[in-house]
């Protein structure tokens, strides 16, 4: 009988070093960035009870939910003909206490309400951790990613939007990837929908023109048709995604047109004191304001912000919004917050597909050093040693192989340095350091190396 093949879930994947290497390169820099503004790290269980999450992303997230089944026989005393009159989600509540996190938000949301004697508010926090979706895998989608998130809880402040929008830009300046931020406000979203008369309406509004760009303006308007959107109405929407000019031209318009809109004129001018903001900071990426970005999640409530990179087709690669009470589903009201989530899966492939990816990101060690035999092997351990304590990357390559392969091994593993310390040069008092992008080669004192590694470090 054939062994059968051992495979990973679709919609996961396994990571090798060099491709771990380079995701721990996006995730130092996301959380360089995180810290210089001031977020502290939390981290959350993966799994979280089932009853946090459901309800918490409206009804297609809740369909995406990782359920985990109850252990030992979880269909003791469990009526099957429940599956057909209660719900999916009361039917799934009876056998699965727990599920995997569908995002950090909510998990947040959860540990803000639980440990909020033990913070100080406002409180702003960072999380870099996996989340997991049942979703349908294709390019740039996947079942199981990590989401790098930021969060300030207990202000209702614009600055904190402007603080996280300005992380954004920092964040993708220093990754090298050109974005375009788009921003809209869920007050705006809720403004329109007074507009065409549906007001109460506004979440099947949101789900639907939030898949504008992907499906395009027929299968959304089919979609307001399904949820009972008559054809009249949905003519008054279709000319409000087509206001052109600059972010205040579109802000301009929007406020003749939703003049009668209590949340929509609190939109409008929550966005125009954000753009002010922004202004301020000379921001180098682009930012403009979108009327059909709605981000489907049911827990926004104002401002909205999404990011997409220039260069590349990989939907959105970071995104957040503004959340008026969150908090409140678990018991505390009336606690504002705001955050963004940088996805590092899709950050990744946009890199990857750029070649934005620094040399030395690929490798673990900047330096290698040749083994010749076992005097020279220990003669390069007593440098190992100093490198090591000076925090430099290093390592000796374990056996006394033929040059060509060692070269060859440091070739493929893409140090930037090899030390070749043979007899002649231990006897000479020197070293010989190739640099492997250029292929020069100097000969240093044994003294002097660790001066040199800090140099080019």
């Amino acid at each position: 009988m054939a062994v059968q093949k051992p495979g990973i879930p679709k919609g996961t994947r396994d990571f090798g070093p060099e491709e771990m290497s380079k995701r721990n390169y996006i995730f130092h820099t996301i959380k360089r960035v995180f810290q210089r503004h001031g977020y502290a790290q939390i981290e959350t269980p993966a799994m979280e009870n089932l009853d946090t999450l459901l309800g918490k992303y409206g009804e297609e997230g809740d369909k995406l939910l990782f359920k985990i089944l109850n252990s030992g026989d979880f269909l003791q005393g469990f009526d099957l003909s429940c599956l057909q009159s209660s719900g999916a989600n009361a039917a799934s509540l009876l056998i699965c206490e727990k599920g995997l996190r569908y995002d950090l938000t909510v998990p947040f949301a959860r540990f803000v309400v639980q440990h909020q004697h033990e913070i100080q508010f406002p409180f702003k926090r960072y999380q870099i951790q996996p989340v997991w979706r049942a979703d349908r895998p294709q390019k740039g989608r996947y079942r199981e990613f990590y989401q790098c998130d930021a969060d300030v809880i207990g202000s209702n402040s614009l600055l904190n939007e402007a603080d996280l929008i300005h992380i954004i830009d920092e964040v993708f300046r220093e990754l090298g990837i050109r974005v375009k931020i788009k921003l809209n406000n869920r007050r705006i979203l809720a403004g329109i929908a007074d507009y065409i008369g549906q007001a109460d309406k506004i979440s099947d509004i949101t789900v639907a023109i939030d898949k504008l760009e992907k499906v395009g303006i027929e299968a959304v308007n089919q979609e307001l048709r399904l949820k009972g959107i008559a054809d009249e109405e949905i003519g008054k929407l279709e000319p409000l995604f087509d206001i052109r000019g600059s972010n205040r031209e579109k802000l301009a318009k929007l406020s003749e047109l939703l003049q009668h809109s209590q949340s929509g004129i609190h939109g409008i001018g929550e966005a125009g004191r954000l753009l002010d903001l922004l202004d301020v900071l000379q921001l180098q990426s682009d930012y403009e304001l979108d009327i059909s970005l709605a981000r489907g999640l049911n827990y926004y409530t104002g401002t909205i912000i999404e990011v997409k990179a220039m260069d590349t087709e990989i939907g959105s690669i970071c995104g957040g919004g503004r959340y008026d009470d969150l908090t409140g589903i678990f018991g505390l009201k009336d606690i504002s917050g705001v955050g963004v989530s940088f996805g590092a899966d899709r950050i990744y492939d946009v890199m990857d597909q750029l070649q934005l990816f620094p040399v030395e990101a690929a490798s673990a060690s900047r330096i290698m050093f040749v083994n010749f035999g076992e005097k020279e092997a220990r003669f390069c351990l007593s440098l190992l040693v100093k490198l090591h304590s000076a925090g430099i990357a290093a390592e000796l390559y374990p056996d006394a192989a033929k040059l060509k392969k060692q070269l060859s091994y440091a070739d493929a593993r893409h140090f930037r340095y090899v030390v070749l310390a043979g007899e002649n040069e231990m006897q000479e008092g020197m070293l010989i350091v190739k640099d492997m992008i250029s292929g020069e080669q100097v000969r240093v004192a044994p003294d002097n190396l660790l001066e040199m590694a800090k140099r080019e470090r």
